[in-house]
């Protein structure tokens, strides 16, 4: 079975399927008064409607073999970490035909928000030490239903992520 190494994120190896941006240490511009900076802007999405901010629990599984993928055809992701690390693989779009052979992983700061274009290929995020990860999904309401499109991988495109 192929395995994918789980690479640093940068902002150059994370361009094609996103970006990201550090909350725990915020850079750039601010706005400032006495008692704070603001740093307007820093990631930023369009969707048209309701926005849901959904809190999701993943265990730690024994091996991270990846079995499934899915994809949004019209709307970005948005993944923040607030416990642990988290590793979350990646694939360019492709009209619906899974591309395990593209696949990348991440790691990903705790604290670290990522924001996955439309139609890049996906799953729930995966904790790198704890236990369980907690984050939060943000995608437009009921996006679950109505723009989700989840594919089991073939025996042969399976894969799985080492740390």
């Amino acid at each position: 079975m192929r395995k994918i190494k789980a690479e640093k994120l940068t902002k150059e190896s994370f361009a094609p399927f996103g970006c990201y941006y550090d909350y725990s240490n915020p850079d750039g511009y601010a706005l400032c008064g006495e008692l704070h900076r603001f740093f307007p802007d820093r990631l930023t999405a369009y969707h048209n409607g309701q926005v849901a901010f959904s809190p999701i629990l993943v265990k730690k599984p024994q091996e991270m073999k990846i079995t499934q993928v899915e994809y949004h055809t019209t709307t970005s992701e948005i993944i923040l970490p607030l416990n642990d690390d988290m590793i979350i693989h990646v694939a360019p779009p492709s009209a619906g035909k899974p591309l395990p052979e593209h696949t990348k992983a991440f790691l990903v700061p705790k604290n670290t928000m990522v924001k996955l274009n439309a139609c890049v290929w996906h799953l729930a995020p995966l904790p790198a030490s704890q236990p369980e990860l907690t984050a939060i999904i943000i995608l437009p309401e009921c996006t679950y239903i109505n723009d989700c499109i989840v594919v089991d991988l073939k025996e042969d495109q399976q894969f799985i992520i080492e740390k």
